[in-house]
């Protein structure tokens, strides 16, 4: 019987027993980044949300020339969109875009997407981009909200 009294445990290695460093483990998560750019250290695999793969580039090199190492058009803007608001020069057509665009991600294939995107991202990480140099002003502003709505890691 421990009484009243604080009962403190003191855990000692059993003799002869390896001492290894205490080494602190960052927890998994997305980055959002621009397509073309240098690889972040862990940053995992590199999946692209674009509507269509970099012209006059071979399968074989997106990986080595750092855009993409997955192709993941699901959760990028329709064919329509890019063509009626993009780019987004000005403020109007960028809100226009936006809610055009939160909306084609409330359909049902792009929410589970971003569900499963959310949910991994607390087991692995990778990250996930688009080609335009402003994220301001480009749909993967919206996807890191939506992920972060969702309960993702992100960085």
């Amino acid at each position: 019987m421990f009484g009243c009294g604080l009962v403190q445990a003191v855990m000692r290695p059993a003799p002869g027993a390896v001492r290894l460093p205490l080494v602190m483990i960052e927890p998994m998560a997305i980055r959002i980044v621009r397509l073309g750019s240098p690889r972040a250290p862990q940053e995992g695999l590199r999946i692209g949300t674009v509507r269509r793969p970099p012209r006059g580039v071979p399968k074989t090199e997106y990986a080595s020339r750092d855009l993409y190492d997955v192709w993941f058009p699901n959760l990028s803007p329709s064919e329509a969109l890019l063509k009626e608001s993009f780019p987004a020069s000005d403020d109007a057509t960028w809100r226009k875009f936006s809610r055009r665009f939160l909306a084609q991600m409330k359909r049902s294939e792009p929410r589970r997407d971003l569900d499963l995107l959310a949910a991994l991202s607390h087991q692995t990480d990778f990250s996930v981009g688009c080609y335009c140099e402003d994220e301001n002003r480009c749909h993967r502003s919206i996807l890191r909200a939506l992920l972060s709505e969702r309960g993702a890691v992100l960085r």
